[in-house]
């Protein structure tokens, strides 16, 4: 067994800090992991559980200030920041403006490109080592537009796509219905991306990441993670030395403050309802673009939620939010039986240039950080992995980390 001191710590037990630790233990290096709730506590458990390769727009760019104001009239809509929080966000709003000049947009994009990229490139790969390949299904994902002119306005997106070589299929009308019957009328264009890959069930697949680092010697520590030092972190049963790895989603902005880290992240607050597995012959993932939700296929059911709540930690869910996704699925697939679903919120870690904080605390090398993923953590997990196993291990990571730098805020 190593001395303490050369362990490595990982805040947090979701898809992302499972996802390095099983790295870091493939890499020869001893892991623990400290969690206060338990492996898939959070956002890593109520997902759409896809692997996203083909959002490489980022969140903040001129046409979400374009459809912003119209979302924000709507307390409901894809788009909501409840009164009570519209002070405290303020100044991250201001961020996100700034993050979406034309200038900031492009860099952000080929940032984003090149972390999707290594996405794609590393996620067979790091299912097959840990035997987890038959946990990720492809059955494709459909984007679905009302009308010639919604559709029209996402063509400067898909046209980046095609430029950076993810396969799409524009189609339309009855070829609709050969791909998903059973969808309303009023949604004539739409988009088929046959490659996206999904997980057969979100909290399964992290669960499964934490039996596979257990049964490989890791050990899951459950405390409360109080602060971060240079060498270590404190918890609600004492210090724990070693290398820090911090990956604790939405909670990790208030750990970087005690070195002196200040990190602009917010909350997408997400919403939705899984319903019970035969209430709809549900053959690809659905995505409602202008309304910012997504219908999946999951083990556990289907799955309907989406939507962006920027409201922070503390405010009490607005279960509404779910209910309006779950009537407008209903108005959008007539078919669909919406009774005896499950509600759930959670809390994806979203940074205003829609770029992951990834590689080490300026003045702390010991310590890392690996969060922010917004809604793509599970997408960018294996490359958030890998990247963290190469700079533990003293590799040079193959993308530049300058975009993801903790401290580009400050």
């Amino acid at each position: 067994m190593q001395d303490q001191s050369d362990h490595v710590l990982v805040v947090g037990a979701g898809v992302i800090g499972l996802s390095v630790a099983l790295a870091a233990q493939a890499r020869g290096l001893s892991v623990r992991v400290i969690e206060r709730a338990g492996p898939a506590a959070g956002a890593s458990a109520g997902n759409a559980g896809a692997f996203a390769f083909s959002d490489i727009l980022p969140l903040a760019a001129p046409r979400i200030l374009r459809q912003a104001p119209f979302w924000l009239a709507d307390p409901l809509g894809p788009l909501s920041i409840p009164p009570a929080y519209a002070l405290k966000i303020a100044p991250w709003l201001w961020r996100f403006w700034k993050a979406s000049f034309p200038g900031q947009v492009a860099a952000s994009t080929q940032a984003l490109i090149a972390l999707m990229r290594h996405s794609q490139a590393t996620l067979s790969p790091f299912l097959a080592r840990e035997g987890l390949s038959h946990m990720v299904r492809r059955k494709g994902q459909l984007q679905l537009y009302e009308g010639a002119r919604e559709y029209r306005a996402s063509l400067p997106g898909w046209q980046l796509r095609a430029e950076n070589g993810i396969a799409f299929e524009p189609v339309e009308g009855a070829a609709i219905a050969e791909i998903q019957p059973g969808i309303a009328p009023r949604f004539t264009h739409g988009v088929w991306t046959p490659d996206w890959h999904s997980v057969t069930d979100p909290k399964a697949y992290t669960l499964a990441l934490a039996a596979q680092f257990l049964a490989r010697g890791g050990e899951l520590v459950q405390q409360e993670a109080l602060a971060l030092r240079p060498d270590g972190v404190q918890t609600s049963a004492g210090l724990l030395k070693g290398r820090v790895v911090l990956a604790a989603g939405a909670w990790s902005h208030h750990l970087a403050r005690g070195l002196g880290l200040r990190i602009p992240l917010e909350t997408e607050r997400g919403y939705n309802t899984t319903l019970p597995a035969d209430a709809f012959d549900l053959r690809t993932q659905l995505t409602f673009s202008g309304h910012g939700f997504v219908i999946s296929a999951l083990d556990s059911g289907l799955r309907v939620g989406g939507a962006v709540e920027l409201g922070g930690l503390d405010l009490p869910p607005n279960m509404r939010r779910a209910e309006a996704m779950l009537q407008k699925a209903r108005a959008f697939l007539p078919g669909l039986r919406t009774e005896g679903g499950t509600q759930w919120m959670g809390f994806r870690p979203s940074l205003p240039d829609s770029l992951p904080a990834i590689g080490p605390v300026r003045g702390h090398p010991g310590v890392i950080c690996a969060f922010g993923h917004g809604h793509l953590g599970l997408t960018q997990s294996t490359a958030t992995a890998e990247i963290v196993a190469d700079l533990l291990t003293g590799r040079a990571p193959p993308l530049d980390l300058r975009p993801f730098a903790p401290e580009r805020f400050q």
